[in-house]
């Protein structure tokens, strides 16, 4: 149950971020924001080559890993990030299938992390 759990969670943050490409979500970032467009646009692009190796790597097995409890925890914070940041003049996910997976990603970390008893 728990992996099932875990790779939901990733498959909907994977999803995700399929949508911020599209989004333009480097133009939100605090960091990647300041850069030039295109600059910014692949740095965001190719931070997730590690990341998503990560994610996959480092969360096979245990499933009380760093990897596997910092994603949940991270999924739900995720979720304040983007209600935080929704005013931002460049923040496109203003769509019910972008704030779907955002809030899916986020229930999915609850629900990982209640699993294990951890919330």
């Amino acid at each position: 149950m728990l992996d099932l759990l875990y790779y939901a969670t990733i498959g909907a943050f994977f999803t995700h971020e399929l949508d911020a490409v599209k989004r333009h979500e480097w133009r939100v970032m605090p960091v990647l924001r300041a850069l030039p467009e295109r600059l910014g646009e692949q740095i965001f692009i190719w931070a997730h080559v590690p990341l998503f190796a990560l994610l996959l790597w480092g969360g096979d097995g245990n499933p009380q890993s760093a990897t596997r409890v910092g994603l949940a925890v991270f999924a739900i914070i995720h979720v304040g990030l983007h209600v935080f940041f929704r005013r931002h003049p460049a923040y496109e996910f203003n769509t019910v299938s972008s704030w779907a997976l955002i809030v899916l990603t986020g229930t999915l970390g609850a629900i990982y992390l209640a699993a294990l008893g951890l919330a």
